[in-house]
C-alpha cells in the first residue's frame, strides 16, 4: 500500500530511536501539533535529518533534546524555525545531576543517631507457638472441603445399607477411597498427613531460633547461615517456613529499617512535594538537615520545577545566576550545558510544545520491532508506522 500523504507540520519533533541498541539507529519525525508520527529516516546523520527538513518547508518549530546533531540538522535543513529543547530531556539531565550529587554525599544518607542493631522484642512464648505450630487437619480450603463432603455422602449411604460398590458407582469414586473413607470416623482422619507429629531436623535448633528471634534477628537467609555454621544439615525452606511461622504469631517483631538509598533520595528531591507520604517527608527532610549541599541543592531543583510548569523560560538567566553563586558543582556542570544550547532550553521552557508524543512513538516502534522480528527491516517497519498513522492497517 503507498504511505499516506501528510502535510509538513508546522511543528516538527525530531529525535532517534534503535534498530539495534547500541549500533543501528534511526530517525523519527512527529508532527506534534497532531501526535502522529510523519516519517522515519533510516539513519540519525545531520546531513540526512537536514535534507528532509529542507524538501519539507515550512517547519516553524523544532522540538528536540539536546543533540548537537539535530540542532545542526535544524539549522541547516529549516534555518528560520524556531528550537526548543524538550522539557523531558531537560528533567532527565537534571535528574541525573542531582543523582551524582547525592552520590558525593552518600555518607550522610545514613542516620548515625540510629543504632544499626535490630531492634529486640519480647522473649518468645513458647506455650503459644506450640499451640499454633501443631499441626492439625485442614480446616479450609478446596482439600478440606472435598473430603469432608465426600465423608459425610458416603456415610450417609452406608447408613441406608448401600454396598461399598454401588457407592463408589453413585458418587464417581474408586471403591478403595470409599473403603479408606467408610474407616474413618471423622473426616478430620483423613486430612492429617502422614508426616503429623514427626520430629523435624529443626527441632535441635529451635531453641537458638527463638534466641536470634527474640535479639532482633528476623532474616531467614541470616539465620539459616548461623544455622548452618553450628551443623545444620537441612534446606532452607525448611527454616524459611518456620520464620514464617514466627511471623504469624509474633507480627510485632519487624526486621529494622534500611537506610535510605542514592535512588530514594533521588526520587524525593525530584518528586513534587505532594507525592510524598509523610515518612519520605520526614526521611527526606532529615537527609537534608544533615547534609546542607543537598538542602541547596533540592531548594534550586524545585525553583527550576516551578519555572518549567509555569513556562517561565524567561526567568532561566536569573536561576542560572543564583545556582552559579552557589558552591554546587553538580549543578554547575548541568548549567553549562544549558549554556551551550541556551536559546532552544529557554524556548522549550517558554513554548507549549514538547516532544512527549515523540517518546510515546518511541515506545510504540519497541513494540512494533518485538511483534515483527529481532533486527528491524527498516523499509517493512517505517511502512507499518506511516500506515498506523494514516488510520489503515
Amino acid at each position: 500500500m503507498p504511505d499516506p500523504v501528510a502535510d509538513t507540520p508546522k511543528v516538527l519533533g525530531v529525535d532517534e530511536f534503535a534498530l539495534r541498541k547500541g549500533h543501528v539507529y534511526a530517525t523519527i519525525l512527529v508532527d506534534i501539533e497532531t501526535r502522529q508520527p510523519v516519517d522515519l529516516l533510516p539513519d540519525r546523520t545531520v546531513a540526512t535529518v537536514a535534507a528532509w527538513m529542507a524538501a519539507h518547508p515550512g517547519i516553524e518549530v523544532i522540538c528536540r533534546d539536546r543533540s548537537l546533531a539535530h540542532a545542526e540538522a535544524g539549522r541547516l535543513g529549516a534555518p528560520d524555525a524556531i528550537h526548543a529543547a524538550d522539557r523531558w530531556h531537560i528533567w532527565k539531565n537534571l535528574v541525573e545531576t542531582v543523582e551524582k550529587a547525592v552520590i558525593q554525599h552518600r555518607a550522610l544518607l545514613r542516620d548515625h543517631d540510629e543504632t544499626d542493631k535490630p531492634q529486640a522484642v519480647p522473649p518468645l512464648d513458647a506455650k503459644e507457638l506450640g499451640h499454633t505450630a501443631t499441626a492439625g487437619p485442614r480446616r479450609s480450603g478446596r482439600l478440606s472441603d472435598r473430603v469432608r463432603e465426600q465423608h459425610a455422602a458416603v456415610h450417609e449411604l452406608l447408613g441406608q445399607g448401600v454396598g461399598l460398590r454401588p457407592i463408589a458407582r453413585q458418587l464417581g469414586l474408586a471403591r478403595n477411597t470409599v473403603r479408606r473413607i467408610a474407616q474413618a470416623t471423622t473426616a478430620d482422619e483423613l486430612l492429617i498427613g502422614k508426616w503429623t507429629g514427626r520430629p523435624s531436623i529443626l527441632d535441635p535448633y529451635k531453641p537458638f531460633l527463638h534466641q536470634r528471634w527474640s535479639e532482633g534477628c528476623t532474616t531467614a537467609r541470616r539465620l539459616f547461615e548461623e544455622l548452618q555454621e553450628r551443623g545444620y544439615e537441612g534446606g532452607e525452606s525448611v527454616v524459611k517456613k518456620y520464620i514464617h511461622k514466627l511471623r504469624e504469631v509474633f507480627p510485632h517483631a519487624d526486621p529494622p529499617r534500611r537506610h535510605p538509598s542514592v535512588r530514594d533520595v533521588t526520587s524525593w528531591i525530584t518528586r513534587h512535594p505532594d507525592k510524598l507520604d509523610d515518612d519520605q517527608a520526614q526521611r527526606l527532610k532529615a537527609v537534608l538537615t544533615r547534609c546542607p549541599q543537598l538542602d541547596r541543592t533540592a531548594r534550586h531543583v524545585r525553583s527550576f520545577a516551578e519555572l518549567m510548569n509555569n513556562r517561565r523560560g524567561h526567568d532561566l538567566g536569573q536561576w542560572i545566576a543564583d545556582v552559579q553563586a552557589d558552591d554546587l558543582p553538580a549543578l554547575h556542570s548541568f548549567v553549562n550545558g544549558l549554556g551551550q544550547d541556551l536559546d532552544a532550553v529557554i524556548a522549550g521552557l517558554s513554548l507549549r510544545y514538547s516532544s512527549g508524543a515523540v517518546e510515546g512513538h518511541n515506545n510504540k516502534i519497541k513494540m512494533l520491532k518485538r511483534q515483527m522480528f529481532g533486527r528491524a527491516n527498516f523499509d517493512l517497519l517505517r511502512k507499518r508506522v506511516l500506515l498506523a498513522a494514516g488510520g489503515r492497517s
